[in-house]
């Protein structure tokens, strides 16, 4: 199925990470460290990248290897996993590909913290009103 590398480019707020598979034995290193050791032991982490595979049953026959910077660790998983799904993408048949776009792998999640506004303390936090 996938016999060159693939190299796929996945957004998740500030984060950016770029993801190359090569077949192997389903090793997923993230910026040279070992998954579970960089994404802090974190087991929901460690699940939300490995989705797109386990829906595909993919997960134990390629090698996965991360680059990311930005953000912080959750918006890297997330970025991570939509970079895996679109490199699998292409080279899967058309039934793994809507599987991938029913559970909504492929689509990138714009959500990002709003600005704050002057004469607020946050985005929507007003000061305390007192009527005396």
């Amino acid at each position: 199925m996938i016999e060159q590398k693939l190299k796929n480019l996945g957004r998740r707020k500030s984060a950016i990470a770029l993801v190359k598979i090569v077949s192997g034995t389903g090793i997923i290193s993230i910026n040279g460290k070992d998954s579970t050791e960089f994404l802090q032991f974190n087991p929901k982490l460690i699940k939300c990248i490995k989705s797109p595979l386990n829906i595909l049953n993919l997960d134990e026959k390629y090698d996965i290897f991360v680059k990311t910077k930005g953000g912080g660790v959750t918006g890297q998983s997330e970025a991570i996993k939509l970079s895996i799904a679109r490199a699998i993408y292409n080279y899967v048949d058309d039934a793994s590909r809507r599987k991938l776009k029913e559970n909504g792998f492929l689509t990138r999640n714009s959500l990002c913290k709003e600005r704050r506004k002057y004469g607020l303390k946050k985005a929507r936090k007003a000061p305390q009103f007192s009527k005396r």
